[in-house]
């Protein structure tokens, strides 16, 4: 495991024992016993597992570049290993989307977990007018429409 995925997969992990104040593995304990105990647990436990796949994945894929880059002969890259080299940027980007999924719900203040209108990111009380005060678009006297050349109705 490299350095960096040793700073996501900690970094996520502190961030998790200090929302839930327990240690992961007795989180994953207690979510596995009573999962409908507590919903937000449940969805991190869910995550962060999707979140070490997704880890696990990512070394492999640096495992087979890197293989590849020590048997590759001469500068100039062949097709096999351009390819294991996108397959590593995109399980660096499916690691990072999870990670953010993670500390997302990790978030009591993030949009979801805040009362009714929670999903556009403001409470009741912030809704009950528009951000901007409004008024209709001024009608035009009617104008008559002029044909094009070449259009067809």
């Amino acid at each position: 495991m490299s350095d960096d995925a040793d700073d996501v997969m900690g970094v996520i992990t502190q961030q998790i024992e200090a929302r839930f104040q327990m240690p992961l593995g007795d989180l994953r304990q207690a979510v596995a016993a009573a999962p409908h105990a507590n919903n937000d647990a449940t969805v991190v436990v869910k995550w962060y597992g999707m979140l070490a796949e997704a880890q696990e994945a990512l070394e492999k894929a640096e495992d087979a570049l890197l293989a590849a880059l020590d048997s590759a002969v001469g500068d100039a890259l062949d097709d096999p290993v351009m390819e294991l080299a996108h397959q590593v940027n995109a399980a660096v980007s499916v690691r990072d989307g999870r990670a953010v999924a993670v500390r997302h719900y990790l978030d009591p203040n993030s949009p979801g977990h805040r009362g009714s209108g929670a999903w556009r990111g403001a409470d009741a009380a912030s809704r009950r007018s528009p951000a901007l005060q409004t008024a209709p678009a001024p009608r035009s006297a009617s104008v008559p429409s002029v044909p094009v050349r070449g259009a067809l109705r």
